[in-house]
């Protein structure tokens, strides 16, 4: 692992945990309870992909929420930048997880299996 991977690869780390708590603070409910799965930094770190947990929010309300996150990030930023003492943070992408839907179904899938070959 090249040094510039393990910056990035601590940066994602830093900011997995920064944004949910940067997140408690705001008046929004909605999003005080979002659970952030993931972030990805780009090459240059100017970027981060924030993967948010779906679980229990419907399309509409995913919309409304990542509406709302594209008006708070600059917020989210300068927190993290301030929590950190960075010169810049990374500029945020809010997105919903789509991964974790794919691994219940797989699993759904390999029970059904199981209890096929059960019977």
């Amino acid at each position: 692992m090249t040094p510039e991977e393990i910056k990035r690869k601590r940066a994602d780390s830093i900011l997995r945990e920064l944004i949910p708590e940067a997140l408690s603070q705001l008046g929004d409910e909605r999003l005080r309870g979002l659970t952030v799965t993931e972030v990805v930094c780009s090459r240059g770190r100017s970027d981060a992909d924030v993967y948010l947990d779906p679980t229990g929010i419907d399309e509409a309300d995913q919309k409304a929420i990542l509406r709302q996150l594209k008006k708070v990030s600059r917020g989210l930023e300068a927190y993290c930048m301030k929590a950190e003492g960075w010169f810049k943070s990374p500029k945020f992408h809010f997105k919903f997880d789509k991964e974790l839907d794919r691994v219940r179904h797989m699993d759904e899938l390999f029970a059904q299996i199981e209890k096929e070959l059960k019977s």
